[in-house]
């Protein structure tokens, strides 16, 4: 384990990015680029279940903690990933607090949850580690809930008080699609939502999480309390610097009589 809920718990701000091209090659290259942590996305991502494994396997030897978007909190979703070696689960489009408390026994071994006992997986080292992996699994394993529909705003100070849930991630796109202010991030009523978050967070000892697009908007939501931010992607990385390059070598092409 790489210590995210452990550093998270101690005050430390964590960087990361998405994963969202489903490639091992491309997980390794951001993983050795220095951020604390990335998100594999199974959610929108182009990868599938099936390319997780080898994802989580290149990103061992980085310093990244691995956590993993799963496409709803369903427990057949959840322990699928953490037998495989997610650090951690993050939740999307959680309504209300029975939902969060629904993922997060999905993450958990009886008497905390409802996961199911698999001894022979990659996340117990096949066996060797089991039991010290399932003790552990409470103070380790990062259980994220996404914050990005109104009836989650409705249910906020409970879905934040659910044991087991460590994260409130904001999730700025469907949020503000939601509030009807597609994309405004700097409008007062997502403004106002993030401030209700942070409050509900902060009340029961929880800690926010943000994806961001302007890596200039990282100081404003640390100086928030947010501690879990995140900017960009594989896919974005890639993309970007392709245009980029090609942009700079349109300048150098002759044009033809």
């Amino acid at each position: 384990m790489k210590q995210i809920k452990k550093r998270l718990k101690s005050g430390e701000t964590l960087i990361g990015c998405w994963l969202n091209l489903g490639s091992s090659v491309t997980a390794e290259i951001v993983g050795l680029s220095g951020f604390d942590w990335v998100l594999i996305d199974l959610e929108h991502g182009a990868g599938e279940p099936k390319d997780l494994l080898h994802q989580l396997q290149a990103l061992e030897h980085t310093a990244a903690g691995a956590i993993v978007r799963v496409e709803s909190y369903q427990k057949e979703r959840i322990h699928r990933v953490l037998d495989l070696g997610a650090q951690g689960v993050m939740c999307p489009r959680i309504n209300s607090a029975h939902e969060a408390r629904t993922a997060v026994q999905g993450m958990h071994y009886p008497p905390k949850g409802i996961r199911g006992v698999a001894k022979m997986v990659r996340a117990t080292g096949f066996g060797k580690d089991f039991n010290r992996y399932k003790a552990n699994t409470w103070n380790e394993l990062l259980g994220i809930i996404q914050i990005e529909t109104l009836s989650a705003l409705d249910d906020l100070d409970e879905i934040a008080a659910t044991p087991g849930v460590d994260v409130l991630f904001i999730g700025p796109a469907d949020l503000t699609v939601a509030m009807g202010i597609d994309g405004e991030t700097s409008h007062p009523l997502f403004l106002e939502a993030v401030d209700r978050i942070v409050g509900a967070a902060k009340k029961a000892s929880k800690a926010v999480g943000i994806l961001i697009f302007d890596p200039q908007d990282f100081e404003k939501y640390q100086d928030l309390g947010i501690q879990l931010i995140a900017c960009g992607s594989d896919a974005t990385f890639v993309a970007n610097g392709a245009r980029d390059l090609h942009s700079k070598l349109s300048r150098f092409k002759k044009q033809t009589k």
